[in-house]
C-alpha cells in the first residue's frame, strides 16, 4: 500500500506512458550532494539538446534555471531532513495527444529519493529551534515552479517528484491567474529563478519567502564558483555578474593594495584603494559608472563592520537622476580589510532588509574567495622564488659534449623534489648531478638548498665522484639528527601536542652524480649511483646499457662507502639520466620502464640530437597514459660530439 499527496494534479508522473527519456544518479548525503545535483541536471539537459530528443527541441534557458533551482531545493532538503544517501532521476516525457489538461504538452519530470520516509517533508513554515540553522523550503518552490507535485512513499523510500513543462507559453496561455505581487502575476511574466531574487520597490510579505528559498541556491553557486578562483580580480569580477541583475543594477569593487591591507585591522582606513571591478545591466554605462566612481569613491565609517551601510547615489553616472538606493560592503575577512563592495539600484528609495542580508552574506563570501586568492598568490611568489634558487639558471656549456634538459614539476610553479645541475668545477673538469629528494613541497625545498650547494663545494674542492657522496651522505645524517634533536626539544615544550619529530628527519636523497673530463676525440665520463634510477648508455652502435650499477640512497645509512665506474663518451655516445617521475609513470597497471621500456625508448632514439632524445623521451612518458604525471619529471641527456 502505497500513500500520495499531490498538488494540482493526483497523477504521479511515473505511471504517465509514451516515450521517454531517464538518467538517474546517486549522491552521497552530505552537503556536496546539492552543487553535484544541479551539475548532473544541466549536464542532463544539453545532453538531450545534443542529441536532439524530440522533447528537448524546446528547452530554453527558464525551464534550464527552474529545474536547477527545483532540484537543489529538493535535494538540499532530503539531505538535511533525512540524513540518507539521495536518488536523483529526470526524464523527459511526451504526453500521449489527448491525456490531460495540456494535450501533448512534453514535460521534464524530476524525482528525488532518500531511504529515511519516516522524516516529514517540511512544507508549511514552522518556528525553527534555537539554534537551528535556516535551510530552503523546498516544497513551497516546488509548487510555484511545478505543473503538478507529488509526494509517493514506499517501503524504505520516499520520494518528492515535481513536473515542468518544457512548453511554457502553452500552459502559461490556459493558466488562471496566481497570487500576484509587485503588480503583476509571477508565470504570466516569465520570471525565471534567477529573477525571482531581484527586489522590487513594492513586493508583499510573500516576497520575503521568495528570497529566503532562493538565497540557499543563490549562495550555493557563487560559493561553488568563487571557491576555485585564484585570482582577486577575477573574483570581483565575478561578483559583479553574480549580483546583476539578481540583486543589483550595478556593482563596484574596490581592493586595498595587498601591502596596505595585511597589517590593517577592519575598521581601519585604507591609504592605497583602487576600483577593481564595475558591472552595470547596461554595458554602454559602465565606463561613465567608472569614472564617477574613481572620482567618489564609497566613504565608510573607521568603525563601520561588513554590514551594509547607505552610501550616496552616483547621480552623474545616470544623467543626474538623483532617484535610486545604494549600499557598502566592506570586504573583511580573518579580521583585516580587503575592500569593499557597494551596489545599487534606480528607483528605490532603500534596498529591502531581505536583498541586504542576502549581499551581507554574499560579501562575506567575495572576501574569503579574495583572501585565498592572495594567500595562493604569496606562495606562488614564494614558490617561483624558491625554484628560481634551487636549480641552476643556466646550464653549463662543456666542450664536446652536448646536452639537453627537461624538467617538468609536478605542481606548476612550485617547487617540485627534483633537481639537476651542470657545472664547471675546475682543472678541466665538469660536473653534472640529477637528484630526487623523498618528499615535496617546502622540506624537499630545504634538503635540495643544502644538497646542491655541497655539491659544488665538494667538487671545486677537488674531491673525486665517490667520495663527493660519501660526504654528503654524512652530511645528511648530521643535518637530519640536528633537525631531530630541535623537533624533540619542540615536541617537550608542547607537551607532545601537534608536532612529530619524524617528519624532521626526512632527509633521504636519491643521486646520480658524475664528472666530465673532455679529451681529444672523446670524454672522460666518472659516475657513481646512489638509490637512483640508473643511468642508460646509448652507443653509436645503437645498444643500450646500464652506466653503472645501484648503491644506497643518501641519508640512510651511517658510513656507507660509495664507489663510482669510468667509462669514455665516444663522439655519438648518449648518456640518459632521468628521474623516478619518468621510470615510474604509470599507465593503467603498467609502469613506463616495464620491460625495459626506457632502454628501448632510448634506442629508437639512435641518430638524434640530444635535445631531440630529451624531448623525444618527455613526449613518450606523456602519451604512456591519459592522465596527466602524478611525479615531477626530470630529464638530463648528455652527448658527445
Amino acid at each position: 500500500m502505497q500513500r500520495e499527496t499531490a498538488v494540482r494534479a493526483s497523477v504521479e508522473p511515473a505511471s504517465r506512458p509514451g516515450p521517454s527519456t531517464v538518467v538517474r544518479t546517486s549522491l552521497p548525503g552530505n552537503p556536496l550532494a546539492p552543487s553535484a545535483a544541479r551539475r548532473f541536471v544541466r549536464a542532463a539537459l544539453a545532453d538531450w539538446v545534443e542529441l536532439a530528443v524530440p522533447a528537448a527541441a524546446r528547452i530554453g534557458d527558464r525551464l534550464v534555471d527552474d529545474a536547477v533551482l527545483l532540484v537543489s531545493e529538493l535535494v538540499t532538503n532530503a539531505v538535511v531532513h533525512a540524513g540518507t544517501s539521495v536518488e536523483l532521476l529526470c526524464r523527459l516525457d511526451e504526453v500521449t495527444p489527448g491525456e490531460g489538461p495540456y494535450d501533448g504538452l512534453d514535460a521534464l519530470v524530476v524525482e528525488v529519493s532518500d531511504h529515511h520516509p519516516a522524516r516529514a517533508v517540511r512544507s508549511e513554515p514552522r518556528s525553527p529551534q534555537p539554534g537551528t540553522p535556516e535551510y530552503g523550503r523546498g516544497l513551497q518552490l516546488v509548487a510555484t515552479l511545478a505543473e503538478s507535485w507529488g509526494i509517493t512513499y514506499r517501503s524504505g523510500t520516499k520520494t518528492v517528484w515535481a513536473r515542468l513543462p518544457v512548453d511554457h507559453e502553452r500552459m502559461l496561455a490556459d493558466l488562471p491567474d496566481f497570487e500576484a505581487y509587485a503588480g503583476e502575476t509571477v508565470l504570466q511574466r516569465g520570471l525565471r529563478s534567477a529573477e525571482i531574487l531581484a527586489p522590487a520597490p513594492k513586493r508583499v510579505a510573500h516576497d520575503t519567502e521568495w528570497i529566503n528559498r532562493g538565497a540557499l541556491t543563490f549562495l550555493a553557486e557563487a560559493s561553488d564558483m568563487l571557491a576555485g578562483q585564484f585570482d582577486e580580480n577575477l573574483v570581483a569580477a565575478l561578483a559583479g555578474q553574480l549580483l546583476v541583475p539578481r540583486l543589483a543594477d550595478w556593482c563596484a569593487v574596490w581592493l586595498d593594495d595587498e601591502a596596505d591591507s595585511a597589517g590593517r585591522a577592519a575598521g581601519a582606513r585604507a591609504p592605497g584603494t583602487h576600483l577593481a571591478r564595475v558591472w552595470h545591466t547596461s554595458e554602454q554605462r559602465i565606463e561613465e559608472l567608472r569614472r564617477v566612481l574613481e572620482k567618489e569613491p564609497p566613504s565608510l565609517a573607521d568603525s563601520a563592520g561588513p554590514g551594509a551601510v547607505p552610501v550616496s547615489w552616483p547621480g552623474d553616472a545616470f544623467g543626474g537622476d538623483p532617484t535610486g538606493a545604494a549600499v557598502a560592503y566592506r570586504l573583511v575577512a580573518g579580521g583585516r580589510c580587503l575592500g569593499a563592495l557597494v551596489i545599487g539600484r534606480a528607483g528605490l528609495p532603500r534596498f529591502p532588509d531581505e536583498a541586504t542580508g542576502l549581499v551581507e552574506d554574499f560579501s562575506r563570501r567575495v572576501a574569503l574567495a579574495i583572501s585565498a586568492a592572495r594567500r595562493y598568490q604569496r606562495q606562488a611568489t614564494i614558490s617561483r622564488v624558491l625554484q628560481r634558487g634551487l636549480l641552476p639558471s643556466t646550464v653549463a656549456e662543456i666542450p664536446g659534449v652536448q646536452s639537453g634538459v627537461v624538467y617538468e614539476p609536478r605542481e606548476q610553479g612550485g617547487p617540485g623534489g627534483d633537481f639537476y645541475d651542470v657545472f664547471p668545477a675546475g682543472d678541466g673538469r665538469w660536473c653534472f648531478a640529477l637528484g630526487d629528494v623523498q618528499g615535496k613541497g617546502p622540506e624537499a625545498a630545504v634538503v635540495i638548498g643544502l644538497a646542491r650547494p655541497w655539491l659544488r663545494l665538494l667538487a671545486r674542492e677537488g674531491y673525486q665522484v665517490a667520495e663527493v657522496l660519501d660526504r654528503l651522505n654524512q652530511l645528511l645524517l648530521d643535518d637530519a639528527t640536528e633537525a631531530a634533536d630541535a623537533a624533540a626539544a619542540v615536541v617537550a615544550v608542547a607537551g607532545g601536542q601537534g608536532v612529530s619529530p619524524e617528519g624532521a628527519t626526512a632527509r633521504f636523497l636519491s643521486l646520480l652524480y658524475g664528472e666530465l673530463v673532455p679529451y681529444d676525440g672523446g670524454v672522460r665520463c666518472t659516475v657513481a649511483c646512489a638509490g637512483h634510477p640508473l643511468p642508460l648508455l646509448l652507443g653509436a652502435d645503437g645498444r643500450v646499457r646500464p652506466a653503472t650499477g645501484p648503491q644506497m640512497l643518501l641519508g640512510v645509512v651511517d658510513d656507507e662507502t660509495y664507489t663510482s665506474e669510468t667509462f669514455d663518451l665516444l663522439p655519438g655516445d648518449t648518456l640518459l639520466c632521468v628521474t623516478d617521475g619518468v621510470t615510474e609513470r604509470r599507465g593503467g597497471g603498467r609502469l613506463f620502464d616495464d620491460g625495459d621500456g626506457l632502454a628501448k625508448a632510448l634506442a629508437d632514439c639512435a641518430g638524434l640530437d640530444a635535445e631531440l632524445v630529451a624531448e623525444r623521451v618527455r613526449r613518450l612518458v606523456h602519451e604512456f597514459s591519459t592522465r596527466p604525471p602524478d611525479d615531477d619529471l626530470a630529464l638530463l641527456v648528455l652527448q658527445a660530439r
